[in-house]
C-alpha cells in the first residue's frame, strides 16, 4: 500500500465501512442484530489476536483502559439494531452527532456554533420531507452508538498514548466480543454457525473492521490528521450511497441535502479545532494511534480542559 496515495486509502476505508454495514444490515434480517454484532466482533477479535498476539495488561490502569475501550466498542455496535429501523444514511448521520458534539464541546468559537446548527438542520431535514417519521427506538439506538463512539475516541487516545502497538486494540475488541457474543448466541442460536451466516459475518468483519483499520493505519502514517478528519466526514454520504446501491434505500433530494449538512458540520468541526500550539487538529484519534472503525468512525479530539473549561 506504500505506493497508493494516502487520501485514496482513507476514502477506501470510508467506503469499506459503510458497504460492510450494508452487508451487516442484510445479515441482521436473518440472524438478528445481536447475532450480526456477535459475528462481526467475534471474527474481528480472532483476526486481531492472530495478527498482534498481545500480552495481557500488567497494571490496573491498563486493565481498566482495555475494559473501558472494549465496552465503548461494544456500545458502538448499537448501530446494528438502529439499522433495522432506519435507513443507513440516517443512522450514520445520527451516529456522527456523537463525535461532532464532543468536538464542539471543546470550543466556544462562533464557527462551532454554526456547525452545531448545521448538524441539527441536517437531522431535521430527514424528518421534514412529506412528514417522514422514523421509529424513536431506531433514533435512540443510533444516538447511543454515537455517544459510545465519543467515549471510544477519548479512550482511544488514552490507550494509544500508553502503547505504540495494536495489542491493546486486539484485547479491547476481544472484551467487546465477550460482552456481545453471548447475547448474539442467545438470540441467533445455531443459526450463527450455518455456513452462509459465518461467511457473511466474515465479510462484515473484514469490510467494517479489519480492512478499514489496516487502510486507515497506513494512511495515518502519511496523512495529517486534519485531512483524515475531513475525509471521514464523508461517511454519511457514503452510507447513503451504500444504502441506495445495496439495500434499495432510495433517498429524496432533501434527504441527500441532509446528509451533506451533517457531513459539512463534521468537516467544519474538524477545521475549527486547534491544539495548544495553534496547529490544526483533526477530530480523530491521536496521530497514528490505534483506531478500530466501528459502524460509522468520524473522529473527535479528547477534550482539553484548559481550552474548553470542562473536565
Amino acid at each position: 500500500m506504500a505506493k497508493i496515495p494516502a487520501p485514496v486509502l482513507m476514502l477506501a476505508s470510508v467506503l469499506s465501512i459503510q458497504f460492510g454495514q450494508a452487508v451487516g444490515k442484510q445479515l441482521s434480517g436473518s440472524v438478528g442484530a445481536p447475532g450480526t454484532v456477535a459475528l462481526r466482533l467475534g471474527l474481528a477479535a480472532l483476526c486481531l489476536l492472530l495478527v498482534y498476539r498481545p500480552s495481557l495488561p500488567r497494571n490496573r490502569t491498563d486493565v481498566l483502559l482495555v475494559l473501558g475501550f472494549g465496552t465503548a466498542i461494544a456500545g458502538m455496535n448499537l448501530i446494528y439494531p438502529a439499522l433495522l429501523r432506519l435507513p443507513l444514511g440516517l443512522a450514520s448521520a445520527l451516529q456522527l452527532l456523537g463525535p461532532v458534539t464532543l468536538a464542539l464541546l471543546t470550543s466556544r468559537r462562533l464557527l462551532d456554533a454554526g456547525c452545531a446548527a448545521l448538524a441539527g438542520c441536517g437531522v431535521w431535514l430527514f424528518h421534514a420531507p412529506h412528514d417522514a417519521r422514523f421509529p424513536l427506538t431506531g433514533v435512540l439506538f443510533a444516538l447511543a452508538a454515537g455517544a459510545s463512539m465519543a467515549a471510544y475516541l477519548m479512550l482511544s487516545k488514552k490507550t494509544g498514548a500508553r502503547s505504540t502497538g495494536g495489542g491493546p486494540l486486539a484485547l479491547a475488541v476481544t472484551w467487546a466480543a465477550v460482552l456481545t457474543v453471548p447475547l448474539g448466541v442467545a438470540d441467533g442460536g445455531t443459526q450463527l454457525l450455518t455456513p452462509p451466516a459465518l461467511l457473511t459475518g466474515a465479510v462484515v468483519a473484514v469490510l467494517s473492521a479489519v480492512l478499514p483499520y489496516s487502510l486507515e493505519l497506513a494512511a495515518l502514517r502519511r496523512l495529517p490528521t486534519r485531512t483524515v478528519g475531513v475525509l471521514t466526514s464523508l461517511e454519511p454520504a457514503s452510507a447513503g450511497l451504500a444504502g441506495v446501491l445495496m439495500l434499495g434505500e432510495h433517498l429524496g433530494a432533501v434527504q441527500w441535502v441532509a446528509l451533506a449538512c451533517v457531513g459539512a458540520a463534521g468537516a467544519g468541526a474538524v477545521l475549527g479545532q486547534e491544539d495548544g500550539n495553534g496547529e490544526p487538529r483533526a477530530p480523530s484519534p491521536a496521530d497514528g494511534q490505534e483506531h478500530l472503525p466501528g459502524a460509522v468512525r468520524p473522529s473527535a479530539p479528547e477534550p482539553d480542559p484548559q481550552r474548553a473549561g470542562r473536565g
